[in-house]
Formats: structure tokens, sequence, C-alpha cells
């Protein structure tokens, strides 16, 4: 029976803030920062920790960061004293007692919290708030076994917590929303984004986060590529601040598998079924950063430096030498083989751009044109090294002008028999020897191989938008690729000063295969009413540091281009959990493409 919540009795005010007076218990890393962000803005904190050692830890972080604040003229000396003599360590909980607001930090072990919250409302007052810190078991579960369930709910903060600036604040159907409003606006107080959320497993930003990185884990299992190359693909080609197996390492393997076996208990979704490499590792004691050892080897325990054990990935091992590449040819007259065929000119190489007329050949160049000349006027390049470059450029109405190109990039639109033509043409034109290859962000390459009589020399080379800024390629060789071809591309690669990465011929290679469920399970929380597509974007960037938000990112992309992704996902893999959101689907049959139509999932104003 769900019991109606009562009121909150108030709490002793002060001038800074009602809830003045918060115990944190659990001094860790994040029970520490939580402190040290209290203590700082004001309130007297008391830390709780039956490790002595932990919480002498903790007193030295803060003494170390405001020491810091003080060499950098953030803070005084003066208020650096202050802000040490609010920060108290205890070891028992009944330290708590004069607190307005508990906030509990200890191990993601449901028994655990349980035991401290029932042990912390024998000796606080009976109008305190109880905040458990949990991004994965059910706040639901613990208030409901609680003596005053009004009074508990969740203040989920993020790593690290003086930086993030996220903060979710969850509620059960049991919570106060007087409690709710008190730490909403303690949130405020701090500098942070709090956004309300419902009680389930992962709550906004975890839910989208975990399951990402659970794929990554399990892209890595499969030996599909290395960690080393993971990682590099979502940093460039996303932006994000950090790759998913180095994240991994950080939160903690054991964290996060309790995520996401909380995750998958209460959805059945196979995505969020751990990855096997994550009970492995963790129950190998290998569970990350804290450990020394988890993804990646670190310098000591709770290092952040990577130490000697870099992979090579066993597309590269035992390469054999490139073939010698001065011209190359680009296949298309749009905005990437527009972006490509700038990209190769920079770098020295004579190019040719062959579109269907001169006209939209010359149209390319042009496009070229005024790219080079922004990147002048922004100081980028001389105008000489402008010249020169277009220089090497040569606009070419029909294919037969690569007949002597050692490199034929192929960048037409994204459908198969499209380009499945075009691998024709140029089997018949390019010389014995060229390497030929796609830009396909999801199509088979192999396809494209086999419309050729030489696929041995048909390799992928996935460029991103825009060709010119993006540092990442990925180079997708096939079965049938020749081990000369994929070393002559990685060559191309460097001099072109590209980060290639290495990955087999699979539907969204390593980026599009992470990054698209990512984005279709944060629709699915938009139909489900769970939050808003603004809570959904600021939880992304606040708390997962991602540069957009998925909403913002899908209205960039387009909804049809992210719809045909994520069919091409559905279809290789059979997985139901791949198959596209119906909300997404309906926006693209009612022509909402994103910002390129002025509407998606928001409305744009017209250019």
């Amino acid at each position: 029976m769900v019991r109606t919540p009562a009121p909150i009795s108030p709490a002793p005010s002060s001038a800074a803030h009602p809830l003045q007076t918060v115990a944190v218990v659990g001094l860790g890393t994040m029970g520490a920062g939580i402190a040290e962000i209290l203590a700082r803005a004001g309130h007297e904190v008391i830390g709780i920790d039956i490790s002595d050692a932990v919480a002498r830890q903790a007193v030295t972080a803060l003494e170390q960061s405001t020491s810091r604040a003080v060499s950098r003229d953030r803070i005084s000396e003066r208020e650096r004293r202050d802000v040490l003599a609010r920060f108290r360590t205890f070891s028992e909980l009944r330290a708590a007692a004069d607190a307005d607001l508990v906030i509990e930090v200890v191990p993601e072990n449901y028994e655990l919290k349980h035991e401290v919250l029932s042990a912390l409302e024998a000796v606080v007052r009976p109008d305190t708030i109880l905040a458990t810190g949990t991004n994965a078991l059910s706040v639901t579960r613990l208030a409901a076994e609680a003596t005053r369930p009004e009074r508990v709910l969740g203040m989920h903060f993020f790593n690290p917590a003086p930086a993030m600036k996220l903060v979710e604040i969850v509620s059960s159907v049991l919570t106060s929303p007087a409690a709710v409003e008190a730490v909403t606006a303690l949130a405020r107080e701090l500098g942070k984004e709090p956004v309300a959320v419902g009680d389930r497993p992962g709550f906004v930003a975890d839910g989208l986060l975990f399951g990402y990185l659970n794929q990554a884990a399990a892209m890595y299992e499969a030996k599909y590529a290395s960690r080393e190359d993971i990682d590099a693909a979502m940093k460039l080609g996303c932006g994000l601040p950090m790759g998913p197996l180095a994240l991994l390492d950080l939160i903690g393997i054991d964290t996060a598998r309790t995520v996401l076996e909380a995750m998958y208990a209460a959805s059945h979704d196979r995505l969020s079924a751990p990855a096997p490499i994550l009970k492995q590792l963790s129950e190998a004691g290998l569970t990350g950063r804290k450990a020394g050892r988890g993804f990646y080897t670190y310098e000591a325990p709770g290092s952040a430096t990577v130490v000697g054990d870099a992979e090579t990935p066993a597309s590269a091992a035992g390469a054999a030498a490139g073939r010698p590449v001065r011209a190359v040819g680009v296949a298309g007259s749009g905005t990437m083989a527009s972006g490509i065929a700038e990209v190769f000119a920079k770098a020295g190489l004579d190019v040719v751009i062959a579109a269907r007329s001169q006209e939209k050949a010359d149209s390319a160049k042009a496009r070229i044109t005024k790219s080079l000349g922004r990147s002048v006027s922004k100081g980028r390049m001389t105008e000489e090294a402008r010249d020169e470059a277009l220089a090497r450029i040569t606009p070419a109405g029909s294919l037969d002008a690569f007949a002597d190109v050692d490199l034929a990039v192929e960048a037409v639109a994204e459908d198969l028999a499209v380009k499945q033509q075009l691998f024709a043409a140029l089997d018949k034109v390019c010389k014995p020897g060229a390497v030929l290859a796609t830009t396909t962000s999801s199509l088979p390459v192999v396809a494209c191989a086999r419309a050729t009589s030489r696929p041995q020399d048909v390799i992928g080379m996935h460029f991103f938008n825009p060709a010119p800024a993006m540092k990442l390629v990925e180079v997708v060789r096939t079965v049938l690729t020749a081990d000369d071809v994929h070393a002559t591309v990685r060559e191309v690669c460097s001099r072109i000063r590209k980060h290639p990465v290495d990955c087999g011929d699979r539907a969204g290679f390593i980026v599009n295969a992470l990054l698209f469920p990512y984005l279709n399970n944060a629709v699915k929380m938009v139909e489900q009413h769970y939050a808003t597509l603004d809570d959904i974007d600021a939880a992304m960037k606040l708390g997962g540091g991602y540069p957009m938000g998925p909403f913002e990112l899908l209205d960039v992309v387009g909804l049809d281009v992210s719809l045909a992704i994520e069919q091409v996902l559905h279809r290789e893999f059979r997985d139901p959990g791949l198959a596209p959101a119906p909300l997404l689907e309906h926006l693209v049959a009612a022509g909402c493409l994103g910002r390129k139509t002025g509407r998606g999932f928001r409305e744009y104003a017209k250019a």
C-alpha cells in the first residue's frame, strides 16, 4: 500500500540555506568530492567513514584542493582556513544527529545501504532528509523499508563531483515534494544543475551511458578492435572527453557491472546484460584505476598513468609495406567529397575530383576554394599554401580522369546500388594496383568489392564530417582485402594527418555501432515519458561531458540518416534492442528530419 507522504517540518534555518548542516557518509572519492563542494559553499559538513585512513585521506584531499585554489588566487588563505574548519570527520553514524541532510555514498550494495539508512533513522531528527547517492539501486525499495519514507530520496552526483555540474534528484512515489524542493534548491546553491528523474536503474545519464560502455566492452571482448582504437574512435569521432574503456577503468569495472545488472534486471534488454569480460575482470580484482589494472594497466593503484602494455591491432600485426600513392581520385561532388579532396590537396597529393558533369566538378572545386579562403582569413594557412593546394586539384566530368591515380576514393550517396555501379566503373578505369576505397558509414564494404574483378584492392576509408576538421578515419578491411592495401591506407592517413583506427566489415564499424544505439535509447526514454528532451540533453552534457545532448545531435545528423543507420544495425545484429524507436520512425515519416528541414525533435528558426 502506498502511504501518503507526510509534510516535512521545517528544519533549523540559516541565512545561507535551510539545509545548513550536511553529513556525508562514506568518504571515498565521491564522498570526499561532495564534502568539498558543501564546505566550499559555506555548509557545515560532517564527514563519516568507518576507516580513519579514508577520513584522513578526504581531509588531505580538501587541504590540497584549497591550497591549489589559494595559489591560483581563487580564494584567500583566510577563506581556505574557514573551509577546512567547516569539515569535521567522525567514525560513527551518531555524529550525524544534528544534520539537516545526510547523503550516503557507501558502496553499491543494497544490504549495506539499507543498514546505513536504518541506523541513521535511529539517530537523526525526524525532519532530517536522507539522500542515497546510488546510481543503480532502487530508491523506492530503500525508502519503502524506512520508518519515514517521505524523507528518503536519491541525490546522484557525478565523478569528479567538484567539476561535474549534474545532480540527478531521484524521487519515489513515497517522497515528499518538500524534500525534493529542498535538495533541488541546495543543488542549485552549490552551482549544480539539478535534473528531476523517476526511480529506475541508471536514471537518465547512467541509463544511457552504461549501455554504451557495455557495448564497447563487448566489442573489445569480441576482438573486433583494439582498446586503443575503440577509445580513439569515440574521442575523435564524437568529441567525447574519454574513450569508453578508459572510462570504465575510471568508474570501476565492478561498479559498472553492478549498474548494468540492475538495469538488465529491470528491463531484460540484452544490450544492458553485462558483457562477460566485465565479470571476468571484476572477479579477478582487475577493477580499473583503483586496482592499478583493468582494461589498461596503470603505474600504481589510483594512478591515471597508463604503462607499457599497448596492444597492436591484429589487423596491423606483420603488415606488409604499402603501395606508393602520389595521385588521388575523389568520386563525388558533395560536401564530403569536397572536404576529402581538400584534405588530400593540403597534404601535398595531386587530386582529381570527378563528378557526373564538369559543372558539378567545378562547383566542388569552388566549394574547396571558399573553404581554403576561410582558412586564410582565420590565419590557419598562408595565401601561398592555399594557391598551391588549389593548383593540385583538377575537376573532371568523368571517371576516365582516374586512369593514373594510385588511390580512388568513392564519396557518393549512401546507396549500395549506386556505390556498386561506381565500383564497377572504377574497376574498368583505374590502373592495375590502384587502391579503391569507399567512404561508406554503414554499408558492407565487401559488397562494393565484389562489384569489381579485384576485391583484394578494395577497402573502407570512413572519414567523418567535416573531413578537413575531424581527425578520425575508420579503416575497414574485408576478408578479401590485401595486407599491402591495408598498409597503404594507414600510411596515407598518416600523410594527411588523420588518426586511423582498424575495424572489420560489419554494420556501424566502431563509432556508429556504439553511438546510434545510445541515441536510440534516448528516444525511447522520451517515448516512455521518463524524462524530457531538455533534461536528457542536459544530463548527458553535464553528467557525461558530451559536447552535445542526444537530441541536439540527432537533429544535426538528420533523423532520416539516423533512422537508416539504426535500421542497418538492426538488420545486421538482429537484436530487438536495436530496433529503431517508433517515435524516430514517425518523425521521419512526417518529414521532420532535424535542422535541415527546420523541425526534428525541436523546431528551428529559418535561416
